[in-house]
């Protein structure tokens, strides 16, 4: 016989629905729903507390948002230009780490070599360790190819530092044209085809030439 499923009446549920917002209101980083149910009644739906919780919260200053499959409340987007002055942390960020984290998103699970391929320059490790400080990167699976290269990845920090749920969300081709953002440098598809052009023996990494950024933690 199967077993009976346990009924939660609407005064339990509604306490239930407190007790997850001083969860998530406590958490300092975004909480898996496998977690969530952990610390709630059993026969709990969560995916209709999450949603119930969101409602209650979609026209508030903080909203619940899902970030990476977890949760979490954040300012609302629309309110952000009012606290930018509040909140501003100026950083120095090299070009290099610019676009080192740039080509990470957009060609994860990507090596060492690969970056510096796309780059066009030697990279060094000062630039990886800025990124693994900042939590937006970390190591991913090694190559199963000669000499097993440690490849590289976003982190759940980098698509909360960038309001992302997905690295999905990140924008196109056309999105990057119409900004004037994209790079005429070669992708990893078409490294393979001007290998032959390749001179790397000159080349030298711009770390310490290129002249920091004066970034907002909000705005990069």
């Amino acid at each position: 016989m199967s077993e009976t499923p346990l009924l939660v009446t609407e005064r339990e549920r509604a306490q239930a629905l407190r007790l997850l917002e001083a969860i998530l209101f406590a958490s300092r980083e975004p909480v898996a729903e496998a977690t969530l149910l952990e610390r709630l009644p059993d026969g709990i739906d969560i995916k209709g507390l999450l949603a119930d919780l969101s409602a209650i919260y979609e026209n508030r200053g903080v909203v619940l948002t899902r970030i990476a499959g977890k949760w979490a409340f954040r300012t609302a987007a629309d309110l952000a230009p009012k606290m930018a002055h509040e909140r501003t942390q100026l950083r120095k960020l090299s070009r290099a780490a610019i676009e080192t984290i740039a080509i990470i998103a957009y060609h994860q699970p990507i090596t060492r070599a690969e970056i510096e391929e796309v780059r066009g320059v030697g990279l060094s490790k000062g630039t990886l360790d800025v990124l693994l400080e900042a939590g937006w990167v970390k190591p991913g699976r090694r190559r199963e190819s000669p000499g097993r290269p440690l490849t590289w990845v976003t982190t759940d920090v980098f698509l909360d530092q960038f309001g992302i749920a997905d690295l999905k969300e990140l924008p196109g081709v056309e999105e990057l044209k119409a900004a004037g953002l994209l790079d005429k440098r070669p992708s990893l598809a078409t490294i393979a085809m001007r290998e032959e052009e390749a001179d790397m023996s000159s080349g030298q990494d711009d770390e310490e030439g290129a002249e920091p950024l004066m970034l907002d933690d909000e705005e990069f």
